[in-house]
């Protein structure tokens, strides 16, 4: 028997909302399988299972706020399991086995009414992935959910309520049964929740549902700080509060790094071609690894090596505020996969979908502002860690070079860090480290 319990999802959390349950008393469960989605201050994220087995309980209902370390579920680790309540039958498989899938697949498959027995999984060893269900039939006879024509704009209630009885006295408001970070987002968005179609169990709207709706709506964007700023400036006052920092630069000379990065780039197809962000941040890693005194932790009794690099890398969302999702063994990655990784990450950060293996605790993060046209950028220290890299635009400067002046591609690379963990002669090895790979990129 195992407990599932509330994570934390970053070094400022101390509770989680349980937006959405993925599966149900009775189904299998794979360690890494998405379980679970969990809200907190900056976004939704997909919460993994740490153990194989089979459902037996559901301990925390959808929408119940609870703290870190609560359990939320039972696990049956043994083969002797069973569930304590009663399993769906629309969830049954047929008796030669169901297909290949994850809870999140399965749970995609009962909201769209699609057969599972009937999808053919693209996915590794016939594995049913979510696009295979999105792109599947519903079952005959079954109702997709209406969709809203988004060509016709949302009536909006001009005028207040009309008494029901002679008494004068207004009906009671509806309440319709949603998360409290949609609610939040409805009121900041101008969004209706009573026009919202919930997407949750037992058509629970939640936050996903009313950015869908307001972006169709083409709803402004809030002029107060959202949660997510909220959360980021708790985290950076408690930074600059707490954390004495100091700061270091270095100019890099990149016409290496870019020459190796394209001739690799003639091999390969577009779809799969480097970035220069790609190349800076594997050397970031690769110096980590190389000055463990910055990959780690300021805890209560000092500073706590990491045992593994874990590249946060920070991410703005749109609605304001930061995240720094995380690259597991970023220093064992090739470019490519460094290259991969990040895309993934945005796109998840920015969609609300990260994982909760995602947003453990970085071990240092790395910020790159090149893309908006800044030269250098110095970062606060996200707590615990001790460091923080800044990446800046590759512009043209002379250079001079055995001698000889020349016009060369360059970059500034930034350090901020805590100086209770590390001095200026540790920063000063790890920025020199970090150069010295990026005129070597073919050890990348």
């Amino acid at each position: 028997m195992a407990e599932f319990t509330m994570p934390s999802l970053g070094a400022d959390m101390d509770e989680g909302l349980l937006s959405q349950w993925l599966v149900h008393p009775g189904d299998p469960v794979t360690r890494g399988d998405v379980i679970a989605v969990v809200e907190t201050a900056k976004s939704a994220i997909e919460v993994e299972c740490f153990d194989s087995g089979t459902v037996e309980a559901l301990l925390v209902d959808e929408g119940t706020t609870v703290p870190v370390g609560t359990p939320l579920a039972r696990i049956g680790t043994t083969a002797g399991s069973r569930p304590t309540e009663r399993q769906p039958t629309a969830r049954r498989q047929p008796v030669e086995g169901p297909p290949p899938s994850t809870p999140l697949v399965r749970r995609l498959a009962e909201d769209r009414h699609v057969d599972l027995a009937a999808v053919h999984g693209s996915g590794p060893g016939g594995k049913i992935t979510r696009t295979d269900v999105e792109h599947a039939e519903p079952k005959p006879g079954s109702a997709p959910a209406p969709e809203r024509d988004k060509t016709a704009p949302t009536p909006r209630p001009a005028k207040p309520a009309r008494s029901d009885d002679s008494t004068g006295k207004r009906p009671a408001p509806v309440r319709v049964k949603s998360s409290p970070l949609a609610r939040r987002l409805a009121t900041e968005l101008g969004v209706d929740l009573a026009e919202v179609t919930g997407t949750g169990r037992g058509g629970t709207v939640r936050a996903e549902d009313v950015r869908s709706a307001a972006a169709a709506e083409g709803a402004p964007r809030p002029a107060v700080p959202d949660a997510a700023r909220a959360a980021t400036a708790r985290l950076m006052s408690r930074s600059k509060r707490e954390i004495p920092h100091f700061y270091l630069s270095t100019t890099v000379d990149m016409a290496a790094a870019l020459e190796w990065m394209h001739a690799r780039n003639r091999e390969l197809p577009l779809s799969a071609r480097l970035v220069p962000a790609a190349l800076t941040f594997k050397a970031v890693a690769m110096a980590a690894r190389k000055v463990p005194e910055l990959n780690g932790h300021w805890g209560d009794d000092g500073f706590v090596p990491a045992e593994e690099v874990r590249l946060g890398v920070a991410v703005s969302l749109r609605g304001g505020g930061l995240v720094a999702p995380a690259l597991a063994h970023a220093d064992t990655l090739s470019v490519a996969e460094v290259m991969a990784a990040v895309k993934d990450l945005v796109a998840r950060a920015r969609g609300g979908r990260l994982r909760a293996s995602q947003t453990a605790d970085p071990s240092l993060t790395v910020t790159n502002l090149g893309d908006q046209g800044v030269e250098a950028v110095f970062g606060v220290v996200y707590p615990p860690q001790v460091a923080l890299i800044g990446l800046g635009r590759i512009v043209e400067r002379p250079v001079a070079v055995n001698g000889l002046l020349g016009v060369h591609p360059v970059l500034t690379a930034t350090l901020s860090a805590d100086h209770r963990a590390a001095d200026g002669a540790t920063g000063a090895r790890f920025l020199t480290a970090m150069d010295r790979l990026l005129q070597q990129p073919e050890e990348l």
